[in-house]
C-alpha cells in the first residue's frame, strides 16, 4: 500500500470521533501478526526500538539510521500505518529535519517529537527528566513541519505531565499547537479532568501514552483523545514465552511437550508468508 494512503488512514483516525489503540509492534514478525488479527495501525516506541535492535534499556543509545532500518524492515512485510516515537528528533532543530526526512522516506505514517532534553546529561540524577525551553521546542516543531515532503505525514508534539504541573504543561501545548503540527501527544495522564482541561485549551487531536486502566477509551474519546497507546505487553509476552521454551529444551524436555504453547507449523507458515514464496519459486525457479 502506498505510504500516502497509510498516512491518510492515520489522519482519518485523528479526524474521527473514536479513540483507538495501535498495535505495540517492534519488528517484522510482530507487525505481521498484529495485522493478521485485524490491526490497521501500529506504534513503534523508542523503548521497543531499543529492545528489538539492541536489547538495551530506553537510554537513547539507538541511532537514527538504526531506527530507520528497522522501520524499513517492518514496512517491507506489513501495511500497518506506523506511528513512530522519534524521541527528541535526535538532536537540535536541524537534526529534527534530518529525522523527519529519513523516517518519511522509510515509510512512516506519523511521528512524535518530544520536549525532553535527551540523552541524560552528565551529573543529571538518575530517572530525572529535564525539559528544553519552549522556544527551542517551537523551533524543533517548525523545523519538523518544514521538512516533510508529503503533507499527509502526521507530526505530533509530545509533552509529559510528569515533569511540569498541568497549567505549565497546557501553556506548552498551546504554544506547540501554533507551529503547524497535527496533534498533541500527552504522556503521564492521571485522570479525566486533566484531559478535559487539555482539550479545552488546545484545539488539536490528542494522543496519549498509556492511560490509567480505570479510564475507558469511550471516555477518552469524548474529550478529544483519538489514540491511546498500550504498554509493552506483546514484547513482554514474547520474552516470557522464549524463556519458558528455552528453559524446557535446555533441561532436556521433549519438543513435543511444547505443542500447546507454540505456534503450529501452519501458523508459522502464515507469519513468514510461505504461500507467496512458494508461488515465486514455481514462477521463477522452474
Amino acid at each position: 500500500m502506498k505510504e500516502t494512503e497509510l498516512r491518510q488512514r492515520l489522519r482519518a483516525v485523528l479526524a474521527g470521533s473514536k479513540c483507538v489503540s495501535p498495535a505495540d509492534i517492534y519488528d517484522p514478525v510482530s507487525a505481521r501478526v498484529a495485522e493478521s488479527v485485524g490491526y490497521e495501525i501500529g506504534a513503534l516506541t523508542g523503548a521497543m526500538a531499543l529492545i528489538s535492535t539492541l536489547a538495551t534499556p530506553d537510554l537513547m543509545v539507538l541511532t537514527l539510521s538504526e531506527l530507520a532500518s528497522q522501520i524499513r524492515r517492518i514496512r517491507r512485510v506489513s501495511d500497518l500505518a506506523l506511528l513512530i516515537d522519534a524521541d527528541h528528533g535526535y538532536g537540535n532543530a536541524l537534526n529534527v529535519m534530518r529525522t523527519v526526512e529519513e523516517l518519511e522516506h522509510a515509510g512512516v505514517a506519523g511521528l512524535t517529537i518530544e520536549d525532553t532534553r535527551l540523552p541524560r546529561s552528565f551529573g543529571q540524577p538518575e530517572d530525572s527528566l529535564v525539559l528544553i525551553s519552549i522556544e527551542e521546542m517551537l523551533g524543533k516543531l517548525r523545523a519538523a513541519v518544514s521538512a516533510r515532503r508529503d503533507p499527509s505525514l502526521l507530526i505530533a508534539g509530545r509533552g509529559s505531565l510528569r515533569i511540569r504541573n498541568l497549567d505549565e504543561s497546557i501553556k506548552r501545548f498551546k504554544a506547540y499547537a501554533t507551529t503547524g503540527i497535527d496533534a498533541i501527544f500527552v504522556v503521564g495522564l492521571e485522570n479525566i479532568e486533566q484531559l478535559k482541561a487539555i482539550q479545552a485549551a488546545v484545539h488539536l487531536p490528542i494522543m496519549l501514552g498509556p492511560a490509567p486502566a480505570a479510564i475507558k477509551r469511550e471516555a477518552l474519546a469524548l474529550h478529544g483523545a483519538r489514540i491511546v497507546l498500550h504498554s509493552h505487553e506483546p514484547s513482554a509476552a514474547v520474552a516470557k514465552a522464549l524463556h519458558g521454551v528455552y528453559s524446557h529444551l535446555y533441561k532436556g524436555g521433549a519438543p513435543a511437550d511444547l505443542n500447546s504453547r507454540i505456534a503450529s507449523a501452519q501458523e508459522m507458515d502464515s507469519v513468514v508468508n510461505v504461500a507467496d514464496f512458494a508461488k515465486r519459486q514455481r514462477d521463477f525457479l522452474k
